[in-house]
């Protein structure tokens, strides 16, 4: 069987970023991010075989392959937003700045904010929209599959997982995050952000 899904090549030289070297790059995008697809490919093939019938609550082939189709799966997606919204100049611009201080106040508290759950999760910090209240939340996960809130809209994502940063900051996470501010690229964010605007009224009135 044909792979279904393939490693999305970096958007950007791997020497690109500001405080994220080459080596990390390399490392995280061609080994970790490149296993995740490899893996859901497998856990895709493995799925169309396993035995439904003998599913339940305990332990099945079924019941694994199931869990770990969504942990390949999100960490697959999750780590292409990651690169897609790097290689910029940390500036932020357009719209979804705006967006940004009605929901925080002002930009400078959405930093803060962003700032804080980046040092708290275990895995993820993902800005979503939610159309529900329109309302801009950087929400925190533990793990790729759990934090996720159904029906928002993921605009940018800082993997804080320590193999995104302990090669070049070690423990001081902190300079992680603010190198991460400083690459973002404001306007892949504000693109992806008016995708999101188009179709936001009719999915809050249909949702």
């Amino acid at each position: 069987m044909a792979d279904r899904y393939t490693v999305k090549p970096l958007p950007y030289a791997y020497d690109k970023l500001d405080g994220i070297s080459q080596q990390t790059n390399t490392y995280h995008h061609d080994t970790h991010y490149a296993g995740y697809v490899k893996k859901r490919n497998e856990v895709m093939e493995k799925l169309a075989a396993a035995d439904r019938s003998a599913a339940n609550a305990n332990y099945s082939e079924f019941g694994g392959l199931k869990r770990h189709e969504t942990f390949n799966a999100a960490g697959q997606r999750l780590h292409e937003l990651y690169w897609d919204i790097l290689g910029g100049d940390g500036k932020p611009k357009g719209d979804v700045l705006k967006h940004l201080e009605r929901s925080y106040g002002s930009f400078d508290n959405w930093v803060a904010d962003f700032k804080a759950s980046s040092m708290i999760a275990l895995g993820w910090v993902i800005l979503a929209w939610d159309p529900g209240d329109d309302n801009l939340y950087n929400f925190t996960g533990d793990s790729h599959n759990q934090g996720g809130v159904w029906g928002t809209f993921p605009l940018l994502a800082i993997d804080v997982f320590e193999h995104a940063y302990y090669h070049d900051q070690g423990p001081a996470r902190a300079k992680y995050i603010d190198a991460f501010l400083k690459n973002i690229n404001w306007t892949e964010v504000e693109r992806r952000y008016q995708i999101f605007k188009k179709i936001a009224p009719e999915f809050k009135a249909n949702w």
